[in-house]
């Protein structure tokens, strides 16, 4: 029997990493921010939960207490604000906690570490990102992201940890906060207000939060090692992402494409390579 740690437990990510261990027979400590752990009561896989005010302001010493007898961690918590975690100085904490996390993780005598990365690590002008793309981030968040990865994946496999990096794309699907796009999309749609969008000519590599944590369990649990992209690898235009959402509904009427101005520095494609 596998045991797993898993950080961000209850996020839109995590909850869904959580159904996936369960499909495996996974037993999982979870670590979460006081006050959620409600949320987690129940579940199949969660066979202990372990709260905290801020795990990113966690010491070593605490952290070695938590991973003890664990094999594998997942480590999906990081700020994510919608609007606001792109450049947050929360990234910074986030950075550090992470390495303080990994040494705990160390001294517990874990075995394997796997991280949640981000596409926007990558230099976005390839268009097709391969996990062989060079990185070049562009907001604090990427940053943060590529700066853990540096660090992780030159000081953990040195030290005896197998560690594996998993670069989401955009995802969707059942827990996605209001405020992105396509639950916004759907809110409009359902409610019968117009929805404000750019033309939608971006192209874009989106993926079912589902199918993703599916993935990310099967890196956990296999033997592989490296970064990984988690994306499905088939390109979208935003316009026909929302024509196909819209007529679910059938309102492509409310669709008001270029109602908003296009975003001179968003990259005109991002599709992941598998």
């Amino acid at each position: 029997m596998r045991n797993v740690l898993v950080t961000g437990a209850t996020g839109f990510v995590g909850r869904h990493l959580l159904d996936a261990l369960a499909r495996n027979g996974v037993q999982v400590r979870a670590v979460v921010r006081a006050g959620r752990e409600p949320v987690l009561e129940g579940h199949p896989a969660v066979q202990s939960i372990v709260a905290t005010p801020s795990l990113f302001h966690e010491d070593e010493a605490w952290w070695g207490r938590v991973a003890e007898g664990m094999d594998t961690v997942i480590h999906a918590a990081w700020y994510a604000v919608p609007g606001q975690y792109l450049h947050a100085p929360e990234n910074l904490d986030c950075l550090s906690g992470t390495l303080i996390m990994a040494r705990g993780c160390l001294a517990a005598g874990v075995g394997r570490f796997v991280g949640i990365g981000t596409c926007f690590e990558y230099d976005l002008s390839a268009g097709d990102l391969s996990p062989e793309t060079p990185l070049r981030p562009q907001t604090l968040y990427a940053a943060a992201k590529m700066s853990a990865y540096a660090c992780l994946s030159n000081w953990l496999p040195a030290a005896g940890i197998e560690f594996a990096w998993c670069r989401l794309f955009y995802l969707h699907g059942p827990g996605e906060d209001e405020r992105r796009f396509v639950p916004y999309l759907r809110a409009c749609l359902s409610s019968g207000k117009g929805a404000a969008l750019t033309s939608g000519n971006q192209i874009r590599d989106y993926i079912d939060v589902r199918d993703a944590a599916s993935r990310i369990v099967d890196i956990a649990l296999g033997l592989q090692a490296g970064p990984f992209n988690i994306c499905s690898g088939v390109p979208v235009t935003i316009r026909d992402l929302a024509l196909e959402i819209a007529a679910e509904y059938g309102r492509p009427d409310l669709l008001n494409f270029g109602a908003r101005p296009d975003n001179s520095f968003d990259p005109p494609r991002i599709v992941g390579i598998p």
